[in-house]
């Protein structure tokens, strides 16, 4: 019987002392409950505006370096069409000279 009153004696200080604690935070905080609420509201906004503005940002460089993507595909599109319409063009002087030859 003894340990169950020494449990509920320690459950008893326990919660006396977490009332002492919340008594002395309560006298001491550097703000009033109002200021608090208002300061993370403010803090909130000031969250959301740097997230959007982050956001935005990578929006930007994305953009950008798609649009850099898309020039450097065009850019190989165009050389590699190149190089096969010049394989072409050889591959006709080639049999052209081949049947001039044989004839």
């Amino acid at each position: 019987m003894s340990e169950g009153n020494d449990r509920g004696s320690k459950l008893a200080y326990f919660l006396v002392g977490g009332g002492i604690g919340a008594v002395v935070a309560l006298l001491f905080a550097p703000r009033t409950g109002r200021e608090t609420r208002e300061l993370i509201a403010q803090r909130a906004v000031e969250g959301r505006e740097r997230v959007s503005s982050a956001s935005r940002n990578v929006s930007g460089k994305v953009s950008s370096y798609l649009d850099k993507g898309k020039e450097m595909v065009a850019s190989q599109k165009d050389h590699l069409s190149a190089a096969i319409e010049a394989g072409k063009q050889a591959y006709r002087e080639e049999k052209a000279r081949s049947q001039v030859s044989v004839e």
